[in-house]
């Protein structure tokens, strides 16, 4: 009996996705909508990049922005945050061989105040300094210092802006997805990120949904001034979230998967895709207990269930559970083609939601030792101080 209610349980939660959860399992960009109008004048940009000890990356990532094939004015501010290792030198070599030194801007971040998570007080730094321009300009395009654009890649982002009057136009980025582990861990990722947050809920103004992706976030200068800045997301360790949610109380936002913008972020080994995870899970929780026990038995349910009552479970249970492994795996599909991986990965998905959390658990055990958001040497989530 007890095999039968979890394999019921679950099936009627992967009907429930598959069917009402605002498609979040379909894979589509706006990389080729074509028929936006191009803008009458196009706006002038400036694009913020926090950059933290980035000089394996940088250079890339600044030259691909250098390089953009938009008609209107384009310049790159780099917010250094006390990096180590000549992010910024190397980010001003990368200009100068685009020839386009005089569009780079290289600050020099100051200290963390007290309150703010490393990477917003970072992009707070660049707003400022956009602020005091004259005259300011019309978008500012917040981007990693590991992410590279194609050339067309801004100038799409701007046309749709101004054609559907977005307050942000987002991008989740391609992620790297060429070690065992990127090809284990990272479709999943993304997958569970649109189960979260389905992008067609997001995108719709009457939905409370909000999100973003921090890789690629295009945002209107004014309508940021009304969201409050980013002094309103200054404790924000999932900060580009917090940004789409402040974003949509404004107006209208778009969140969207990508070809034209990739991350260079590699994460070779299992161990790096745990950290990535164990940085922000507890926070994405509110660093609460309940909603972790929850998540816990949630994902059980819904992944780590239907395998194993298929498997190990007989009569009407087992159906119910091959039916709802079934979905799990039809679901996922979509992704495994978008990172051109073959359709048996997604065999392994209940193992990889398995990993998926133990990363969360250890999240809170990370918290619990005063090593909540380690990153690059700076520990951001503390409650006290965040909260």
């Amino acid at each position: 009996m007890i095999s039968l209610a979890i394999a019921s349980a679950a099936l009627a939660i992967w009907l429930y996705l598959v069917a009402a959860r605002g498609g979040f399992w379909r894979v589509s960009t706006d990389d080729n909508r074509s028929e936006l109008p191009p803008p009458v004048a196009w706006p002038d940009v400036v694009t913020v990049v926090p950059a933290r000890d980035e000089a394996e990356v940088v250079g890339a990532t600044v030259h691909s922005l250098l390089a953009q094939d938009y008609p209107g004015a384009l310049s790159v501010v780099l917010v250094d945050d006390q990096s180590q290792d000549g992010t910024a030198a190397i980010a001003q070599a990368a200009a100068a061989d685009a020839g386009a030194a005089h569009r780079l801007t290289v600050l020099g971040g100051q200290t963390r105040p007290p309150g703010w998570s490393g990477k917003v007080w970072a992009m707070h730094q660049g707003v400022e300094h956009v602020e005091s321009l004259n005259p300011p300009p019309r978008y500012l395009l917040f981007t990693d210092a590991d992410i590279v654009y194609e050339r067309a890649a801004l100038r799409r982002l701007v046309a749709q802006a101004e054609a559907e009057s977005l307050v942000l136009t987002s991008r989740m980025v391609k992620l790297r997805c060429e070690s065992l582990a990127e090809r284990l861990f990272i479709p999943a990722f993304v997958f569970f990120f649109q189960m979260l947050y389905p992008f067609a809920w997001v995108n719709r103004p009457n939905r409370a949904t909000a999100a973003a992706a921090g890789g690629c976030m295009l945002v209107s200068a004014q309508a940021l001034r009304a969201a409050g800045g980013i002094f309103s997301i200054r404790g924000a360790l999932i900060d580009d979230c917090a940004l789409g949610q402040r974003m949509k109380s404004v107006g209208p936002i778009r969140l969207a998967l990508t070809d034209l913008v990739r991350s260079l972020r590699p994460y070779p080994h299992i161990a790096d895709i745990r950290r990535m995870v164990a940085r922000s899970a507890y926070d994405q929780l509110g660093y609460s207990p309940l909603l972790l026990a929850g998540t816990i038995v949630g994902l059980a349910l819904i992944y780590v269930a239907p395998p194993l009552v298929a498997l190990a479970g007989s009569g009407l249970a087992r159906v119910l559970a091959a039916a709802a492994w079934a979905l799990m795996m039809l679901a996922f599909l979509p992704m495994l083609r978008f990172y051109r991986l073959s359709p048996l990965w997604a065999l392994v998905l209940p193992a990889v939601a398995l990993a998926y959390m133990a990363f969360t658990l250890d999240s809170a055990y990370q918290h619990a030792r005063g090593r909540g958001g380690l990153w690059k040497g700076r520990v951001h989530a503390n409650v006290s101080e965040l909260r």
